[in-house]
């Protein structure tokens, strides 16, 4: 793929992210809530330049080498403001990831958002599986997990912003998404 495109939903815009979202993102993503279930690897405390290092040297190279796809989620109403990202990438067990300023959270934003970018890993990428890590006290993950069809498939430990928790991995195939929309 050429260039990540920008999708569409009922209520939302998913832009690609680019190294001009740094600012939107250092003020929404150092929040407690929105990082607690996340992987250890996320620094804590948030550094004054986590988003934009994260962005120059993390994500944006991994787009350019088509190993992972970064979308910055707008609502239609404002799109000029981030609220959140949703990514795929090209991981064993790890292939969406998402985040979702609180103020945002428990209005299905993120299942709308995580729907559009899982068509398409599964129908432009032309992927035969997906598989999503997750802490296992992250309930709101778990249900959209559960929503969109997806099933648990193995438990263990790992570690993330919040300390040692159990890790689930959640999957879904391409033949059972398909059957579901």
């Amino acid at each position: 793929m050429d260039d990540t495109p920008t999708l569409h939903t009922e209520r939302l815009i998913l832009r690609p992210m680019e190294l001009a979202d740094a600012e939107a993102v250092q003020q929404m993503f150092p929040h407690w809530d929105v990082v607690r279930y996340l992987n250890a690897a996320v620094p804590w405390p948030y550094p004054d330049d986590g988003a934009l290092t994260y962005l120059r040297d993390i994500a944006l190279p991994a787009v350019a080498a088509g190993k992972e796809w970064h979308w910055s989620i707008r609502l239609k109403s404002a799109p000029q403001q981030l609220i959140g990202n949703v990514s795929l990438m090209d991981q064993p067990d790890n292939n969406r990831g998402f985040w979702l300023a609180p103020a945002w959270q428990g209005q299905g934003l993120m299942t709308e958002a995580s729907t559009a970018v899982t068509d398409y890993w599964f129908n432009v990428l032309n992927r035969p599986l997906m598989r999503v890590p997750k802490a296992a006290p992250n309930i709101g993950s778990r249900r959209l997990s559960e929503r969109v069809g997806m099933r648990l498939i193995r438990s263990d430990e790992d570690d993330f912003v919040g300390g040692r928790f159990p890790r689930e991995i959640w999957e879904i195939t391409r033949e059972e998404w398909r059957q579901r929309r």
